[in-house]
């Protein structure tokens, strides 16, 4: 293989790992928003699971089709790419539809119906939010 081969190559491993990291950053920031939206902090002798929230259905529905059949709240979360440059700037955004209906149902809040690199966008760059159902064992 050249060296030319071999920088491309790598160079694309190297996208694919930031692809990863900024998804991985995505559902942490998720996790951490299910945490702060239920009243119990989320409860039980188990982990609790955050799902990527399917656009045209509730979380109540999500949720009720796995093991962690109970949904504690339905997040919508966006943040901005960078560094805070002030304590007055708008780093991101986030609502809390609750459990029992679809809420919003546009296609671009929808993780497993996005393109790869969506996760890089943000309000400036064609996505708003992506959305999440905070589930847990009942």
């Amino acid at each position: 293989m050249g060296l030319t081969a071999q920088l491309q190559e790598m160079k694309e491993e190297r996208a694919e790992l930031d692809r990863a990291h900024a998804w991985q950053a995505l559902h942490m920031a998720a996790a951490a928003a299910c945490r702060g939206s239920t009243a119990s902090g989320g409860t039980g002798p188990w982990g609790n699971a955050v799902l990527a929230k399917e656009n045209t259905r509730s979380c109540n529905q999500v949720c009720g089709a796995t093991v962690f059949s109970r949904c504690d709240a339905d997040i919508s979360i966006s943040g901005y790419t960078g560094q805070a440059t002030s304590y007055t700037q708008r780093l991101g955004h986030f609502y809390n539809y609750g459990c029992g209906t679809p809420g919003n149902t546009h296609v671009l809040f929808d993780e497993v119906k996005a393109g790869k690199d969506d996760v890089f966008k943000d309000i400036s760059t064609g996505n708003w939010y992506y959305r999440f159902c905070c589930c847990r064992k009942p």
